[in-house]
């Protein structure tokens, strides 16, 4: 583990990460309203603002699982290594995204 990584800092962060992912997964997404004839620009975008909060919420699922993995790792002691090649993730990197699984390099592989 990196002795320059902040610990309870980080596990702070993440913890409030986690808990506001949960309350928007909490929140339900409303469907479109019944049609009636003449609506079908207004159905359009109910319909499309539909489809987006459940393309959000499923990039919600993954980021906290993403958040409950680093919490893991943080308890586990392995919290700052990269998942794919072992090294340590950069302290900047942790700083601006606390769940971040890999290092830039393999981040960069992987896409």
């Amino acid at each position: 583990m990196n002795p320059a990584i902040d610990l309870s800092g980080a596990r702070e962060r993440l913890a409030a990460e986690r808990a506001r992912l949960l309350t928007e997964l909490g929140e339900p997404i409303e469907g479109p309203g019944q049609m009636t004839y003449g609506s079908q620009a207004a159905a359009a975008t109910q319909v499309f603002a539909q489809q987006r909060d459940l393309a959000l919420r499923d990039h919600q699922k993954v980021q906290l699982r993403q958040v409950e993995q680093a919490l893991a790792s943080l308890d586990g002691g392995s919290y700052g290594r990269c998942a794919s090649c072992g090294e340590a993730i950069a302290t900047e990197r942790l700083a601006a995204i606390p769940w971040v699984a890999l290092c830039i390099d393999c981040a960069r592989k992987a896409r």
